[in-house]
């Protein structure tokens, strides 16, 4: 099972180079969480783009669309996320010394706690340290 952060999300809407190497690592798991948070960072970044002008609203509505359809798709489990996430982080925060982590990357490692799984994929080099660091196992396809 692994934690799909925003960063590897996007590869498989958007073309990037990284993007068949995500697919290809995709395949070879059981389970791909997909947090809430995940979710919403990704519809965030799909509308920034339009809003940015790398797309029509015809091609955003498309890419939400896609998005949408991966929760019917194995290996994908769109999560739900319990408010006790914010505790788990401000736990994570305090404990972590000297080491920074900011925010958003908190979160998506409380959410990793409170959903179970010790093993994330990103692309977000600082999200991937913070990680590392909080002793989870990280997976960098590409």
């Amino acid at each position: 099972m692994i934690y799909l952060d925003s960063s590897s999300l996007l590869k498989l809407l958007w073309n990037e180079p990284e993007s068949s190497a995500v697919i290809d690592a995709i395949a070879d798991e059981d389970a791909v969480v997909v947090s809430v948070l995940a979710e919403m960072e990704t519809l965030v970044q799909l509308k920034a783009a339009y809003l940015g002008g790398d797309y029509s609203l015809a091609r955003l509505r498309r890419l939400e669309t896609q998005l949408t359809a991966l929760r019917n798709q194995p290996p994908y489990e769109f999560r739900t996320l319990p408010g006790a996430v914010f505790q788990a982080a401000l736990r994570q925060h305090r404990n972590s010394g000297d080491k920074y982590c900011r925010s958003l990357d908190r979160l998506h490692l409380a959410a990793m706690e409170e959903l179970e799984v010790s093993r994330l994929m990103t692309h977000d080099a600082r999200q991937a340290q913070a990680a590392i660091e909080a002793g989870f196992e990280v997976v960098r396809p590409g």
